[in-house]
């Protein structure tokens, strides 16, 4: 006889590789019906795009295949709905928000940003990409779109976003044409809040901001108005990018934002004769931007022209595919992710970190500041040690001791250095 318990149990076969727990203790075998010989089930996934979305539908089918007396299944791959509470009625049904940001120009933000929503769109995922930057935004460019006609909804007060292949654009540089924006922050205040307003987005699974560098106006606006599914970070390996990098972290951050993932863009070209990678900005580095940041990788993305051209015939791409995969992973997983902070204290001496699991980790002052992995700290060049520990001020103390998600902490200390991001790897190290 089949049995909800027996279908329950063949599927607990079928392990989540980022969460390393079976499907049905997830939660995401909704739906069961059985009906003679036939099963049907539905499969309720973390995010849309997940990409063992197919690798779960056929170990589910074989799964249920398995069970005796079943010669029918029908196996539903359905996403969780989700509401994010963002007050803009045209933003009402956006499923997931994801922010891509740097704090450095120059460094492909806005390249990677279109990359990764044509992907999405040519997936068949309804996806829409808005180019937040008022001062220089670089949709038109990236999409040759010079002085469109924008549709605009006179009785709704509505513009509509342009479409191409089925994703969804808008930016300011579609209103102003190729004129400068010259204008004062109220001013930019104003025009971001119309981007979220009277856009009619319609119903998308994933809106991606094109953010402009930096942690300014714009990004606090954003940050204060809209409830964002993640961010993800773009820098290259070069030491004045990596600063900034910390800062913005410490941003999203600051107003609860998830941070998705880094990506290390430009990271090295390959030679056309020998296909050797030649990494720009010095020499390949033992140290990972994980190490640095306690943040995945979400893809090392070589100097390739393809990157930056083809965006109205958008044609996939390895790296790209790649690097979609694992943020739309992370995304999942920080859906479900438990928190798992140490408790913290610290005295003049020396910090105590008391972990989950009940491990007590203590820590001097001194080896702390001076296991700072920041770039003001390590040459990102040598990956050797600029900080010198005789250097370090005898009454070193922490001031502060900031939470950055469930990965890391950032420390203001008592000499003025607070760009340090530790993450829970290096602290357990140490």
């Amino acid at each position: 006889m089949i049995t909800e318990e027996k279908i329950k149990e063949a599927l607990k076969a079928i392990i989540d590789p980022d969460f390393n727990k079976d499907i049905v203790s997830l939660g995401f075998v909704k739906n069961i019906k059985i009906q003679d010989t036939s099963v049907s089930v539905d499969i309720e996934l973390t995010t849309p795009a997940c990409p063992v979305k197919e690798m779960f539908r056929k170990e589910a089918e074989d799964a249920l295949y398995g069970i005796e007396g079943v010669q029918k299944v029908f196996v539903t791959m359905k996403s969780q709905e989700r509401d994010l509470g963002n007050e803009f009625p045209a933003l009402k049904n956006v499923r997931s928000i994801i922010a891509v940001a740097s704090c450095k120009g120059g460094v492909g933000k806005s390249t990677v940003a279109a990359n990764i929503a044509a992907e999405l769109a040519r997936r068949g995922h309804k996806t829409g990409l808005l180019d937040t930057d008022i001062f220089g935004p670089s949709v038109p460019t990236l999409f040759n779109l010079y002085n469109p006609r924008i549709p605009y909804d006179q009785q709704a007060n509505l513009l509509h976003p342009l479409e191409i292949n089925g994703l969804k654009l808008m930016s300011f540089g579609f209103l102003i044409g190729e004129k400068p924006a010259v204008m004062r922050g109220p001013m930019v205040t104003g025009y971001i809040q119309q981007l979220f307003k009277q856009v009619a987005w319609g119903e998308l699974e994933y809106l991606i901001l094109d953010l402009p560098p930096g942690t300014g106006d714009i990004q606090l606006t954003i940050t204060q108005l809209l409830k964002l599914s993640g961010a993800v970070i773009v820098t290259t390996r070069q030491s004045l990018s990596l600063v900034d990098v910390a800062k913005g972290i410490m941003m999203f951050e600051s107003v609860n934002i998830p941070m998705l993932g880094i990506v290390e863009n430009m990271s090295y070209f390959t030679c056309d004769n020998c296909d050797k990678k030649h990494f720009i900005f010095g020499p390949e580095s033992d140290t990972t931007l994980l190490d640095k940041f306690g943040l995945e990788t979400l893809a090392r993305l070589p100097l390739n022209k393809t990157f930056t051209e083809g965006f109205q015939n958008y044609e996939r791409k390895k790296a790209i595919e790649d690097m979609v995969d694992t943020m739309i992973r992370s995304l999942g997983k920080k859906s479900l992710e438990p928190n798992q902070r140490p408790e913290v204290r610290h005295n003049e001496k020396e910090v105590l970190f008391i972990w989950p699991d009940g491990r007590r980790h203590v820590i001097t002052n001194l080896d702390l500041r001076d296991a700072c992995p920041c770039a003001q700290c390590i040459n990102e060049y040598s990956g050797q040690k600029v900080i010198k520990r005789e250097g370090i001020r005898p009454d070193i103390k922490i001031d502060r001791i900031k939470p950055l998600g469930n990965y890391a902490f950032v420390i203001d200390w008592n000499d003025g250095h607070s760009t340090g991001i530790y993450s829970y790897d290096l602290l357990r190290s140490l």
